[in-house]
């Protein structure tokens, strides 16, 4: 039996299900509460939702792969697994906080890893204004959406809209336009992550926009703030030489 004490989660796809039936096992199995780490075996939309689930838990996150991409995962093995973590290099993430309000006059917050997002509901493209700690920086943007992205979030759908990778740990958020209409040139732009950005609304009646935090969404909303809650860490952990960082880095020479 192992003296690290592993709490094991896993997807319900057959390879995530298999995995954690051989791991429990082989090393034993704990309640997340009195374990040392947390592993995830699954894809990465799994980690996202093991990372959620654990926003207020200290303990560490080590995920293996069991899914698709497996971006924000390791290499799927059942031996050495603690070798593999007492050599394993740890990032701290933080997680954005968006604060929602609806048309009806109520208001939502979630939070999201990835990015948060305001996007057209229907045909019609949506008109946002976008300020900036207090002040207007584009008074109409016509577009499909956009989204303010953290880096560990910067390789998905940011990048998938011709959005900055951005390396962990340099403090800057990125906020990228989708499908921009008007102005046509503007591609985005790199923030600090101290920065408190508004998504205001325009004409919300005729062009509906929904707010989207990864996985949670707010339709109907008339204005959306998003900033970088600070006081929240995620620890995870990555195999010695394939960390996050180098992950990220790796990516933005991928041709």
């Amino acid at each position: 039996m192992s003296s690290v004490k592993f709490a094991f989660a896993a997807s319900r796809s057959p390879n995530g299900q298999a995995a954690i039936k051989d791991l429990e096992a082989k090393y034993g199995s704990r309640p997340i509460e009195d374990a040392d780490v947390i592993v995830a075996l699954g894809g990465d939309g799994f980690m996202l939702q093991t990372m959620h689930r654990n926003m207020d838990n200290p303990k560490p996150i080590y995920g293996m792969n069991r899914g698709s991409v497996g971006f924000l995962l390791n290499e799927y093995n059942e031996d050495d697994l603690e070798e593999r973590l007492a050599k394993a290099e740890s990032v701290e993430l933080h997680p954005l906080r968006m604060k929602a309000y609806r048309e009806a006059g109520t208001s939502q917050e979630a939070l999201a890893i990835n990015e948060v997002s305001v996007l057209r509901q229907t045909r019609q493209a949506a008109k946002l204004r976008i300020s900036i700690d207090g002040q207007v920086r584009i008074e109409e943007l016509i577009c499909d959406g956009c989204m303010l992205s953290t880096p560990a979030g910067s390789t998905a759908y940011n990048m998938s809209a011709h959005g900055p990778i951005l390396p962990i740990g340099t403090g800057v958020l990125a906020l990228t336009p989708v499908s921009a209409f008007r102005p046509r040139r503007w591609k985005g732009a790199i923030l600090p992550s101290g920065a408190r950005v508004k998504f205001e609304m325009l004409e919300e009646f005729k062009r509906p926009v929904s707010a989207v935090a990864d996985a949670t969404e707010v339709r109907d909303v008339n204005e959306v703030e998003v900033w970088e809650d600070s006081e929240i860490s995620l620890n995870l952990l990555f195999d010695a030489g394939h960390s996050l960082e180098e992950r990220i880095l790796r990516e933005q020479f991928t041709v």
